[in-house]
């Protein structure tokens, strides 16, 4: 139903043809946590059954984890960010499951009911580059491929620099835009978001010292046989 009334923050917050969601806040956020946790499951599932390691070893539970870390974000990115980066213009009025789930996120953070810019191009390089990336990383760590690090490294990079710049935009305009409740600023906008900076560190620390391992080894010397 049309209404101009919604539940976004500034109040003074005008967006005109606004259709309110159809589904309760619980639905949606379930529905992206079974989602994201399904994808989760499935990379550490297939990162078992692929026999782990070169040379017999099984992959830890970390390698594992990073499989499903990757599969998760491919999906996410693709899926979810792909089609606010198609729809953004028409979220406001949109309908539909993954509609509502933009809808009840913006109670977090209102610019993605406003096609603000800088929310579109962050989220259009997300979609289109680390979400391709993501899987590619994720079939490189399945399949022991000799770039799977770097390939890490570079997914890992990008989305920490850009959820450095979505939290400082938001800084530097006051946190304007969430609603101040806990639920949406500390679980949504902090607590969701801040995945996307702790997983990233910690992954980047991985590729950079696996391949600084793999450098030492390429400029050890080696003794000629007589």
């Amino acid at each position: 139903m049309e209404t101009t009334a919604h539940p976004y923050w500034p109040r003074s917050l005008a967006l005109p043809g606004y259709v309110a969601s159809a589904r309760p806040g619980w639905q949606c956020a379930g529905a992206v946590a079974a989602a994201g946790a399904g994808l989760v499951a499935l990379g550490w599932a297939l990162g078992g059954a692929r026999g782990g390691e070169k040379g017999g070893a099984s992959r830890s539970p970390a390698r594992r984890l990073a499989l499903g870390w990757f599969l998760m974000c491919a999906g996410i990115h693709g899926v979810l960010e792909g089609y606010f980066s198609l729809r953004h213009r028409e979220l406001p009025a949109d309908t539909g499951l993954l509609a509502d789930v933009w809808k009840e996120y913006a109670k977090a953070d209102s610019r993605y009911m406003t096609s603000d810019d800088f929310t579109v191009a962050m989220e259009t390089v997300t979609a289109w580059a680390w979400g391709p990336l993501s899987f590619l990383t994720f079939l490189a760590l399945l399949r022991h491929h000799p770039a799977r690090y770097v390939l890490q490294l570079l997914v890992s990079l990008g989305q920490l620099y850009g959820d450095v710049l979505y939290f400082a935009t938001e800084a530097r305009a006051g946190w304007s835009h969430s609603d101040p409740r806990p639920l949406y600023f500390w679980g949504y906008f902090v607590g969701l978001n801040g995945v996307w900076v702790l997983v990233p560190l910690a992954l980047l620390a991985d590729a950079c010292r696996q391949l600084a391992a793999a450098q030492r080894a390429v400029d050890r010397p080696r003794h000629k046989a007589h």
